[in-house]
């Protein structure tokens, strides 16, 4: 009876041995994988959310960090939010990830306001942040898919060591990403020719509208006037780049020729003539159901809609009594 006990016993401890023997090799493992190297920049971007969305944005972004990595990170603590510092380009593994919780914020906020030209949002940013105006134009150009409309309206983390190229890169990536996922919340695509329509409407529509509320009012005005064949006809599309906020003068609509004037072209200009908040945007998609076809704006600040032009022209002398 004893024998057989003894290799109950040898067997119990060959498989005590072999579960210790794989723990080891796990905790050997682990500790070798948190000593392998990181390569960072030594300013890195870090976006609000989980720390598995911070993981992956550092990848998107060529750090060899990997998903493992998340939850290492969540047991070190929380990464801080926006630019941070991490001081060295290379470190180990588990070096960069406590620094992440650590480093301080090295940023500046830039909000962009719904409405206001590409032109007049590189001036403030070259102000605000003393970059070369020249140098942001250029980057602009070389990197932008549409002449205007590419930026997305809010406010924006910049770091304080940042080149123009870099600054317009990342202002571009940022948007590009929050209009391509507004696209697809209506099930378009932001490179295909309906939405780059939907967007130059928008942008009518935020130069036009005096408030969120009279936005899909304006929408239908503008839908009106298209199916009747009639010109738009509004000062605001006069309002592009440099000219975002100057008063549209007569002279001005004679002697623009430009296709952003829609007092001598029929239907929307052909690209969008501002930067567009999202309410603008739904509201080109969901426009009011009237029969409107003019509006003028009334003593209160807010536009007065009538269907023809005889009403119109009275609202007009009523607003400038």
């Amino acid at each position: 009876m004893k024998k057989p006990r003894k290799k109950v016993k040898s067997k119990k401890s060959r498989i005590l041995l072999w579960v210790l023997g794989i723990i080891l090799v796990i905790i050997v493992s682990f500790i070798t994988y948190l000593l392998t190297s990181v390569t960072s920049p030594k300013i890195v971007y870090i976006p609000q959310g989980s720390v598995f969305k911070s993981i992956s944005h550092l990848q998107s972004e060529g750090v060899n960090v990997h998903k493992i990595d998340a939850f290492i990170l969540r047991f070190l603590g929380q990464p801080q939010q926006g630019w941070i510092d991490v001081k060295e380009v290379k470190m180990s593994r588990i070096e960069y990830l406590y620094t992440l919780t650590t480093a301080k914020a090295v940023s500046k906020s830039l909000t962009l306001i719904p409405g206001e030209t590409t032109e007049m949002f590189l001036r403030q940013v070259s102000e605000e942040l003393s970059l070369d105006l020249t140098k942001l134009h250029h980057s602009y150009e070389k990197h932008a898919r549409l002449s205007e409309g590419n930026f997305v309206p809010e406010t924006y983390s910049i770091p304080n060591e940042f080149s123009e190229e870099q600054l317009i890169v990342h202002l571009l990536n940022e948007s590009d990403k929050k209009m391509r996922i507004l696209a697809q919340s209506y099930n378009m695509e932001p490179e295909s020719p309906k939405w780059l329509q939907i967007v130059t409407k928008a942008s009518v529509i935020q130069k036009e509208a005096a408030s969120v509320t009279d936005m899909p009012y304006v929408s239908s005005v503008i839908d009106n006037r298209i199916k009747k064949g009639m010109r738009l006809q509004m000062d605001g599309t006069l309002n592009y780049g440099e000219y975002s906020h100057q008063k549209v003068t007569a002279n001005r609509i004679r002697t623009d020729r430009t296709p952003y004037n829609t007092y001598k072209n029929k239907g929307l200009p052909t690209s969008p003539i501002c930067n567009v908040s999202k309410e603008a945007i739904d509201a080109a998609i969901n426009p009011k159901a009237t029969d409107y076809l003019y509006f003028v704006r009334g003593k209160n600040g807010e536009h007065v809609y009538s269907s023809y032009f005889s009403t119109h022209h009275q609202n007009i002398v009523n607003a400038t009594k």
